[in-house]
């Protein structure tokens, strides 16, 4: 495997003081120390391929805290010998992307030099501010590598993020933190100089949580907390841990098993109607820590997959409350979330509408295309017209009741049903007025 950066990794960390994090201290500059993201970066993937090749395009890292997406910007900088700005997006505003875009067009016009800008959190950047990087990184000026722990899909606006690579980091795994810790312990100079021993590596890796960041600096602060012994060792022991960490055991970690155990507890009470069981796990996740509009986003989702039209107004209350969450945040989000979670437990329930897209989808990838009837097409020109596009079309509001019955299906589906309204809540009604408009073809599906 080749050298894939310009700075030696023993140089630069003899640079730093104690002064200086071991977090920091440690930080790869090769993808040969990088730990984690190996569907990223292993032989024949695609970041690795990208740097080997040097052909840079504007990416988002989307990942957990400490999963290594500041660290691999800064070896892809140093690989491809770009200049590398960095802005944080909580403190950042659009005078600042200006001037690194100032500074770009001169890289690239007087020193023929690429311009990297990594922004981290760019999650807090506002529409204006994302804005600002679009000419930028359409026409090439700047390569833009974003970071955040927010699901881009929500928190960057659209035409920016049709301008960039998605990157998807996972969580570091224990086997991964281990790796890190055998390298900061073996490699940095500072700990070298100190008589160490980790006697509860397990509890140093279960603290972190999956964060490589949190581990290494709950390790330092362990260290300067114990007291060397009569042969000067410093024996780093959970009760040391526990100590430097603020807490006896660990509820939660926010991207292992438990988050996943504990985010299906909380959608399994809403979906069987259980407000009190929900609440109890809702608190148990805010409690730990979990992002609340993670929460808002599935109970959202569980608004429309589980209740559905039962009570159409729960999506309109999830929704709400997912936009109530991101204006207020914590800790009154709590109260938000609280309301939505009740709601939506106590709200009579129907998978219906779910059920109805997953066959009709099913349709459409198993079964020939059929192409649209004649009568349902439009026909904005006289071609069309002369071909018989929307000839016999029925225009409803011209009937009784706004309705009049015509196939809206491909002839070999003319009889299918997929949604089945069910008796629940407000679904019931809807049920009513389907069998009495559709008489024939609810009587004579073929589902």
């Amino acid at each position: 495997m080749s050298e894939l950066f310009k700075k030696s990794d023993i140089v630069r960390r003899r640079r730093m003081g104690p002064e200086v994090p071991l977090a920091e201290r440690i930080r790869p500059t090769s993808l040969n120390d990088f730990v984690g993201q190996e569907h990223l970066l292993g032989e024949g993937k695609p970041i690795r391929i990208m740097i080997e090749s040097g052909e840079l395009a504007s990416m988002i890292f989307w990942g957990p805290p400490g999963s290594g997406k500041t660290t691999l910007a800064r070896i892809i900088a140093d690989a491809s010998e770009a200049e590398f700005y960095q802005l944080n997006a909580v403190a950042a505003g659009v005078k600042d992307v200006r001037s690194v875009i100032a500074r770009a067009e001169i890289n690239e016009k007087q020193y023929k030099k690429r311009t990297i800008l990594f922004i981290d959190e760019i999650h807090r950047f506002n529409k204006a501010q994302q804005d600002a990087l679009l000419h930028s990184v359409e026409d090439g000026t700047i390569v833009l590598i974003g970071a955040t722990t927010e699901n881009p899909s929500f928190e960057v606006i659209s035409p920016l993020l049709s301008r960039c690579r998605v990157y998807v980091l996972e969580p570091l795994t224990p086997a991964h933190l281990r790796r890190i810790l055998n390298r900061a312990l073996a490699l940095d100079p500072i700990l070298q100089k100190q008589k160490l021993v980790v006697e509860s590596f397990d509890a140093l890796i279960h603290y972190a949580g999956g964060d490589a960041r949190v581990m290494l600096n709950g390790l330092e602060l362990a260290i300067q907390l114990a007291k060397p012994d009569r042969d000067g060792i410093k024996h780093i022991t959970k009760s040391i841990l526990d100590e430097a960490f603020q807490r006896k055991y660990v509820l939660y970690d926010k991207g292992g098993e438990e988050h996943y155990n504990t985010i299906s507890a909380f959608i399994k009470s809403l979906r069987g109607s259980d407000p009190d069981a929900a609440v109890y796990w809702l608190a148990r996740m805010l409690e730990a820590g979990e992002d609340p509009k993670f929460i808002a986003r599935r109970m959202i989702i569980l608004a429309s997959e589980d209740i559905g039209n039962a009570d159409p107004y729960a999506l309109t209350l999830a929704t709400s409350a997912f936009t109530a969450v991101d204006s207020v945040g914590m800790p009154e989000a709590r109260i938000i979330l609280s309301q939505a979670a009740t709601y939506l437990a106590s709200a009579p329930k129907s998978n219906a509408s779910y059920l109805a897209i997953e066959r009709a989808l099913h349709d459409v990838k198993n079964l020939p295309a059929e192409a649209v009837p004649l009568h349902l097409r439009n026909a904005p020109t006289q071609l069309m017209e002369e071909l018989g596009y929307g000839e016999d079309y029925k225009y409803a509001h011209n009937y009784e009741g706004h309705f009049v019955e015509q196939s809206y299906l491909p002839e070999g589906l003319a009889d299918k049903i997929y949604y089945e309204p069910t008796e629940q809540g407000a679904e019931k009604k809807l049920k009513e007025r389907l069998e009495q408009l559709w008489k024939k073809r609810r009587k004579n599906s073929n589902r």
